[in-house]
């Protein structure tokens, strides 16, 4: 079992977020009773969507991609999160795999 899933269009990536982290950034892999997630550290705070558009930014980064092609399909008001990012599946689940 695996934070993330490869699709048609891309691939999905469940996160858990810590904001208003002192150290911003991918901070490994946590595994919880529903399975693991990709911890990310941002410094924002979680009002008026800050550290949803920071998480994003970050995902982004990590895999190469626009900020645009990154977006959250659940957990929105939630630490917990499920992200979509559209582009090439094979190379960002490789991207992935190197994490």
């Amino acid at each position: 079992m695996s934070f993330w899933r490869a699709g048609p269009d891309g691939v999905t990536v469940i996160v858990k977020v810590r904001p208003r982290s002192r150290r911003p950034g991918v901070q490994g892999v946590q595994t919880s009773a529903a399975g693991p997630r990709l911890k990310i550290g941002v410094a924002e705070a979680a009002e008026d969507g800050k550290a949803n558009r920071a998480v994003c930014a970050v995902v982004a980064g990590l895999l190469r991609r626009p900020q645009s092609a990154v977006r959250i399909i659940t957990g929105a008001s939630h630490s917990e999160k499920l992200l979509a990012v559209t582009g090439d599946s094979a190379a960002l689940a490789e991207l992935l795999r190197a994490l």
